[in-house]
């Protein structure tokens, strides 16, 4: 399920994190409030979960991870702590909740996105014998494992389904923050659209830009945007914005005919967006969880896992979600772009 492979570091980027944890079905975290889920045995493993913003009850990635984190402690027993971003922190608000962690007995402390990795680069070096995890991003050092995924991958597929569905031959894409781990997104999308149609025009917008990442937890702004390209012509929408992406399938619910794309979890079966799931075509699947999970088995096994543990295609790292049957009938051509990615005759960019 998993390769290892060495990589430059990339997607180092500042963002913010607080003491707040969401409660299942919320879609911002600006409280300062922190919560505990403990349910024992001294063999165990006590869990440092540090949310990007959104936090549990995301119904994307965060929630992604929070399955991840969720199985382990089914399995093996222990506790987890979560600590959910807020958009306003600063490098030392992330430092500290990190540490805060790692002072109390967490181990491993795994940063949800990208935004950690600079913050984990520092902590971890003054807690050698705590294993730090970093989801979406490349920190080395000996007690790391940096989680990476090929998102563009995905989002070809994607793209590739939204040019075979749209009728109007007009899509469109939402990104959260305009970072280089999104515009993988974007690149992908956009690539297997227009390798697969190239008279379809895709429309491209996102919600914030450079430190600011609210566009990750905007419902509001998702849905604006996503009903902006709606009136514009665009009948599909894919949203690769945290929370924010639940407005834009909100919003492309309200037109007839039109259909979102989810990102992250498998979105057609979050129970929060059970009234709009006739109109999500599939969502691009990206197995946060597992990798989640993988990393805390081993450092239950007392193997933790270091270096770069790379998600992929290849071994369904990530993928196409098929709940409800709407891309049943073009199965073929999904699958014969998933064969010719996986065997290098298809490059996907990660850059737009």
């Amino acid at each position: 399920m998993r390769r290892v492979a060495k990589l430059s570091a990339a997607c180092i980027a500042s963002a913010a994190l607080a003491l707040t944890a969401t409660a299942c079905g919320s879609t911002s975290s600006e409280n300062d409030s922190s919560s505990s889920a403990s349910d024992g045995g001294k063999d165990g493993v006590k869990i440092g979960l540090a949310f990007d913003v959104g936090g549990r009850g995301d119904r994307s990635f965060n929630d992604s991870a929070a399955r991840g984190a969720d199985k382990a402690k089914e399995e093996f027993g222990g506790d987890i702590k979560e600590l959910t971003a807020k958009s306003s922190d600063t490098e030392a608000d992330r430092e500290q909740r990190l540490s805060d962690l790692a002072d109390a007995g967490y181990n491993p402390v795994i940063g949800v996105g990208f935004a950690y990795a600079t913050s984990i680069g520092k902590v971890s070096a003054k807690y050698p014998k705590v294993s730090f995890g970093i989801i979406d991003s490349v920190v080395e050092a000996k007690n790391v494992n940096s989680i990476t995924f090929t998102e563009e991958q995905g989002s070809y597929l994607a793209g590739v389904a939204a040019a075979l569905k749209t009728k109007k031959d007009h899509v469109g894409f939402v990104g959260g923050v305009d970072t280089p781990l999104i515009k993988k997104f974007e690149a992908g999308y956009v690539q297997g659209v227009k390798d697969t149609k190239p008279s379809v025009k895709v429309d491209v917008q996102y919600l914030s830009r450079g430190t600011d990442l609210s566009g990750f937890s905007s419902p509001d702004k998702g849905k604006e945007a996503a009903s902006g390209m709606l009136d514009n012509g665009a009948d599909v929408v894919y949203a690769a914005a945290g929370s924010s992406g639940n407005g834009a399938i909100e919003a492309v619910n309200g037109v007839k005919g039109a259909w979102a794309i989810g990102v992250d979890s498998d979105q057609y079966n979050i129970p929060g967006l059970a009234k709009y799931k006739n109109s999500i075509l599939t969502s691009m699947v990206k197995n946060v969880d597992v990798g989640v999970y993988d990393f805390i088995k081993s450092v239950h096994d007392a193997k933790p896992l270091t270096g770069v543990n790379n998600y992929s295609l290849a071994t369904d790292g990530v993928s196409l979600a098929t709940s409800g049957g709407f891309i049943d009938d073009i199965k073929p051509q999904l699958d014969a772009a998933k064969k010719k990615i996986v065997d290098g005759g298809i490059k996907v960019k990660t850059t737009p």
